[in-house]
């Protein structure tokens, strides 16, 4: 049976709504979210809008009761351990009362999620919490659908060629030598959170010959979504929520 059809009170399910457009939801997801007595779903800070929220608000209903979690965006360590722990709390608090749960996570549950590490808070302090996940729809595979729009293709991957999900390097040494490894062994690139560092990322695939072969998308699946060829974003952009697909490789035989 399904994870939806199984929802029953003393749980908690992990789900997972994709980058920005409520039409992505799986149904699961959807199935879940209408069962839910408690809809948990993160806030950076307190008063904050939650994107998560956002993207699942069109299923919904009024009567269900929304609990914000705070997971504070900083470097340092503690006030993030803390918040995972505190999140974890609180949830495993709602499934012991009898409430069915669900907390939203924006892309999908397990890839660069903060629900991960609530996960493990759960698993660690609170072992008898039932809890499953629902997978969503992740921003790099949304964006190469989104980029068909545009009458673009670049596929995520054929048959032995590798596929690298991570986050923009931080320096541009670092991107130079990414960039050249993934030529050598065929590995498409996925970089998220590309953010301020486009102002030294584009020259940088000018200086390698790949602005032709990079896709950059910005807020995919919202209503304001940009998806256009690396080239056409000019070096002066600050984007948020962006990322880069970067193919520098066909396959030989192709139709």
């Amino acid at each position: 049976m399904s994870i939806a059809s199984e929802f029953s009170s003393d749980q908690l399910v992990l789900v997972g709504v994709g980058p920005g457009d409520p039409e992505l939801l799986t149904v699961a997801a959807v199935r879940v979210l209408k069962a839910a007595d408690v809809v948990a779903y993160p806030i950076a800070h307190e008063g904050a809008e939650g994107m998560a929220l956002a993207i699942a608000s069109r299923w919904i209903r009024s009567d269900q009761r929304l609990l914000p979690l705070s997971f504070p965006m900083v470097t340092e360590s503690q006030p993030r351990i803390a918040a995972w722990r505190q999140a974890a709390d609180v949830l495993a608090a709602e499934v012991r009362s009898g409430n069915r749960v669900v907390l939203l996570c924006e892309g999908d549950v397990s890839l660069f999620a903060t629900g991960s590490y609530v996960q493990l808070a759960l698993r660690r302090h609170h072992p008898d919490v039932p809890f499953a996940l629902i997978p969503g729809i992740p921003s790099v595979c949304a964006a190469a659908a989104a980029a068909v729009e545009g009458s673009l293709d670049l596929p995520l991957a054929f048959q032995q060629e590798g596929l690298l999900i991570r986050p923009c390097p931080e320096t541009n040494v670092e991107l130079i030598a990414l960039l050249q490894s993934a030529r050598k062994t065929s590995t498409v690139l996925g970089l998220i959170k590309l953010g301020q560092r486009w102002s030294w990322v584009r020259p940088a695939l000018e200086q390698e010959k790949l602005l032709d072969r990079a896709l950059f998308a910005q807020r995919v699946g919202w209503p304001d979504q940009w998806v256009a060829p690396a080239q056409a974003v000019p070096d002066d952009v600050k984007p948020y929520f962006s990322l880069l697909l970067i193919r520098q490789q066909w396959p030989e035989v192709l139709p």
